[in-house]
C-alpha cells in the first residue's frame, strides 16, 4: 500500500504486521497482552530480588524498553486515526512534490528515500544485535540467569523443565518487542525528515522567484502559494509534536539515567563478553537517541533557514504588498517550527550534548563513591 513511498514503507509494514496500525486482528492483543505480563513478572522480580548492582542496573535497563514498548503500542492503537491520517498527508505531499517535476526536488526524494530505508534496516540492525547480547548474557554466567529478571508467584523459574520452558518464552518474545519498538522511532524520524524536505522545497520555490520572468499577478499567486506552504510545514510540525512529544520526554528522562547507569555498569564487568554486551546495549540507545535529535535539529535549522531564502528572492524590488508578503514569511521563519520534547523545549543537538554531559557527571559521581 505504501511501497511508493519507501522512506516510511519498512516501518509501516512491520507496524501493520503486528496490527498496531491500519489492521485489527487478534496479533495486537496477543503482543500488547504478552509484553503487558511479561513487565509484571519484570516488576514483580525488580521488588524482590536480591541481586547485586549490576542485576538491578540490566533489568532495570530491560525494563524501561519494555515499558517503552508498551506506551508505543497503547499510543498507536490509541491514537490510530491520527497517525494514519499523518500517514496518508504525507504520501500525498510527497506526491505533490513528485508532480512538480523539479531536478532539484526529486532528488531530495531519492536522497530522503535512501536515507529513510536506511535508517529503518540500521535500527533494526541494532535491535538485532541488542536481542542477540539479551540472549547470550546469561550464557557468560555459571548459575541459572534468565534474560530478563521475571517472578512468577508460585513458581520456581530455576528448575528443570521450567527454566528451560520460561528461558525460551524469553528469547521468542525479544524479538516482538523488538518490532514493537523500534519501527515506532523510525517512522518518528522519517515524519522529521519529511518536514525536512518539504522546508528544503519552500527553500528552493522561494529561490526560484527572481531567477524566473514572472508577470506582477503570476509572482503575487507564487508568494501566496509559498505562504500557504509555509503554514502546512508548520501545521505538519504541530502535528507530530501532538502524537509525540511526551513519549519524547519519557524517553529522555528514562534514558538519561540509564545511560549513566550503563556506564557506571561496564565498570563492574568481569568479563570481555559481558563488556561487549553492555556497550551494545548502550549503543542501542545512542542510536536511537541520535537519530531523533540530529534530524529535530536539522528540521529547526531547515526552518529557519526559509527566512533566508525568503531574503534572497530581491523582494526590495517588488511592489509595497509583495514586500510585506515576503516580510511576513520572514519574520515567521525566525520562530522555527520544532520538535518539541513536552511541549516546552526544542529537540536539538544542543539539548543532546546536555543529556549526555549531564549522564556522564553523575557517571564520575558514581565512580567516585563505588571506589
Amino acid at each position: 500500500m505504501l511501497e511508493d513511498i519507501q522512506f516510511i514503507y519498512t516501518n509501516v509494514r512491520i507496524l501493520r504486521f503486528w496490527a498496531l496500525l491500519y489492521d485489527k486482528n487478534v496479533k495486537r492483543y496477543v503482543c500488547i497482552t504478552l509484553s503487558i505480563l511479561h513487565v509484571v513478572t519484570q516488576l514483580l522480580y525488580m521488588f524482590s530480588t536480591d541481586e547485586g548492582i549490576t542485576g538491578i542496573i540490566r533489568n532495570s535497563y530491560m525494563l524501561v524498553l519494555w515499558i517503552n514498548t508498551i506506551l508505543r503500542a497503547y499510543l498507536l492503537v490509541f491514537d490510530q486515526d491520527r497517525y494514519i491520517q499523518l500517514i496518508n498527508n504525507v504520501r500525498a505531499y510527497y506526491h505533490e512534490l513528485e508532480r512538480l517535476k523539479d531536478h532539484y526536488i526529486d532528488q531530495l526524494l531519492v536522497q530522503l528515500n535512501r536515507q529513510g530505508q536506511l535508517m529503518a534496516r540500521g535500527n533494526l540492525f541494532f535491535g538485532l544485535l541488542t536481542c542477540i547480547g539479551l540472549c547470550l548474557y546469561p550464557i557468560s554466567f555459571n548459575e541459572r540467569v534468565m534474560p530478563f529478571g521475571s517472578k512468577i508467584p508460585g513458581v520456581d523459574e530455576y528448575v528443570t523443565p521450567t527454566y528451560q520452558i520460561w528461558f525460551v518464552c524469553q528469547v521468542l518474545i525479544t524479538p516482538m518487542g523488538c518490532c514493537m519498538y523500534i519501527p515506532y522511532t523510525s517512522l518518528c524520524v522519517a515524519f522529521i525528515m519529511f518536514g525536512i524536505v518539504m522546508c528544503k522545497s519552500l527553500q528552493h520555490r522561494l529561490r526560484c522567484l527572481s531567477r524566473r520572468p514572472l508577470t506582477r499577478q503570476e509572482l503575487s499567486q507564487e508568494i501566496i502559494e509559498c505562504i500557504i506552504y509555509h503554514q502546512r510545514i508548520i501545521d505538519y510540525v504541530q502535528t507530530i509534536n501532538k502524537l509525540t512529544t511526551y513519549i519524547f520526554l519519557v524517553e529522555f528522562l528514562a534514558f538519561g539515567a540509564l545511560l549513566c547507569a550503563l556506564l557506571f555498569m561496564l565498570i563492574l564487568m568481569d568479563t570481555k563478553a559481558q563488556v561487549a554486551i553492555v556497550s551494545a546495549y548502550i549503543n542501542m540507545i545512542l542510536a536511537q537517541i541520535l537519530a531523533l535529535y540530529w534530524y529535530a535539529n536539522e528540521l529547526r535549522e531547515q526552518n529557519l533557514a526559509i527566512a533566508g531564502a525568503a531574503y534572497e528572492t530581491a523582494w526590495f524590488t517588488f511592489d509595497l504588498s509583495l514586500r510585506k508578503d515576503i516580510q511576513f514569511i520572514i519574520l515567521r521563519a525566525q520562530r522555527p517550527a520544532s520538535i518539541l520534547l513536552g511541549n516546552t523545549r526544542p529537540i536539538t543537538l544542543e539539548l543532546f550534548q546536555n543529556l549526555l554531559n549531564t549522564s556522564y557527571t553523575f557517571f564520575t559521581v558514581l565512580k567516585r563513591i563505588y571506589g
